[in-house]
């Protein structure tokens, strides 16, 4: 894989998916329930623009958790790996 900014946007937003994925599967363990401790912010509620004919929502919530910087961390690292 050739270094360039797409394979390391990839690889990170792959980082934070699957760090998202597993902080939740492991929320309910004790022992690593840490993983799902984060921060959402965004929207509360999504905003409605009604044109008459036309109705778009606009929404956007983001989550971050321990997990998926850890995801961030790795992706990274085996950016620099390739």
């Amino acid at each position: 894989m050739k270094k360039n900014a797409w394979s390391l946007l990839l690889l990170v937003l792959a980082g934070i998916v699957l760090g998202g994925f597993i902080g939740t599967l492991t929320g309910g363990i004790p022992a690593l329930s840490w993983l799902n401790y984060g921060q959402s912010f965004g929207l509360d509620s999504p905003m409605v623009l009604n044109l008459g004919i036309l109705v778009i929502t606009f929404g956007l919530t983001i989550k971050i958790t321990m997990a998926s910087i850890l995801g961030i961390v790795i992706a990274i690292l085996v950016y620099r790996l390739l």
